[in-house]
């Protein structure tokens, strides 16, 4: 029962008897701070706008490497169907659903710019 009673208090104990942290110096102070340890890493502030454009950028390059991946792959079925209508079948619906895909996803890149370069000016 005495080890029970041990187990339960100390850590109820140790967080009761903290002592509060106060911060030292102002906010003002963290921007300067957070700007040397920056340069230090090796990295740059940017704003948001950048950030996403390079999201955007990586997203784009993985769409068309999927698109390229699918157009060889239909292209591999499509040679290696020995005359047999059910892979070449197969193949041209492969390319048709990545071209489609394709349009898709540019035309959507391309609304986008349109409307958030209408939005800068």
């Amino acid at each position: 029962m005495k080890y029970i009673h041990t187990i339960v208090t100390a850590p109820l104990l140790s967080i009761f008897s903290a002592l509060p942290a106060y911060a030292q110096g102002s906010l003002k102070d963290a921007g300067k701070n957070l700007g040397i340890v920056s340069t230090k890493a090796g990295t740059s502030e940017s704003d948001i706008g950048s950030v996403v454009g390079i999201v955007i950028n990586a997203a784009l390059t993985l769409v068309g490497l999927i698109f390229l991946a699918l157009m060889v792959y239909a292209g591999y079925l499509w040679m290696t169907a020995r005359g047999e209508s059910e892979p070449v079948d197969k193949a041209k619906k492969i390319i048709a659903g990545s071209l489609i895909g394709l349009v898709i996803v540019l035309s959507a890149y391309a609304i986008t710019v349109f409307v958030t370069t209408g939005f800068t000016r």
